[in-house]
């Protein structure tokens, strides 16, 4: 009998977490029922290392936040990265204006604005996806910056406008956790 250890089994083991994760986001409750939400999962190293290095670029003296060359270090350590994004799609609730004009059919004059309604679906697959990652304890975090190289790359989908990457880890030791800021 061959003993499969644990560092063996990690590449199945964190493709089979994502899964559930990628699940529970799906199952999230969406306004109206109207599913706006992209899903995706990043497992190869080459698609990462690409994420990462976007990062790395978008960290280049135009935008100059630190934290994207933390995160790029993040993107490039794991195996597993599991997306969510949403379309910008308004309700068409009467009388709504939570997106801060009068109805949906001035909204839709603006077609970047993003519908209240949309982000808070996102949140809200977004918070049911690592609620799921906490249940398989599955170390994660939620990433603005990762979701900003995807769209900028356009590896989810051309109609996904809000992204946000959620890096999974099974290690010993969290890798997201004590994170420093780079200079």
């Amino acid at each position: 009998m061959a003993i499969q250890t644990d560092k063996q089994l990690n590449r199945e083991l964190i493709f089979d977490a994502a899964k559930s994760i990628v699940t529970a986001a799906r199952t999230a409750p969406k306004t109206r029922g109207s599913d706006t939400i992209f899903l995706g999962i990043v497992d190869d190293k080459a698609t990462l290392e690409k994420i990462a290095n976007h990062m790395r670029l978008m960290h280049s003296e135009q935008r100059g936040a630190a934290f994207f060359l933390r995160d790029a270090d993040n993107i490039e350590a794991i195996e597993c990265l599991v997306l969510i994004g949403t379309k910008i799609e308004p309700m068409q609730l009467p009388f709504c204006g939570l997106c801060g004009y009068k109805d949906c059919d001035e909204k839709l004059q603006h077609p970047a604005h993003p519908c209240a309604f949309n982000t808070t679906d996102l949140g809200i697959a977004i918070g049911s996806a690592v609620s799921k990652a906490a249940d398989l304890r599955v170390d994660n975090r939620v990433m603005f910056s990762v979701g900003m190289a995807v769209r900028e790359l356009k590896l989810l989908s051309e109609e996904a406008k809000i992204i946000i990457g959620i890096p999974l880890s099974i290690s010993g030791k969290n890798p997201f956790f004590d994170r420093k800021p780079k200079k």
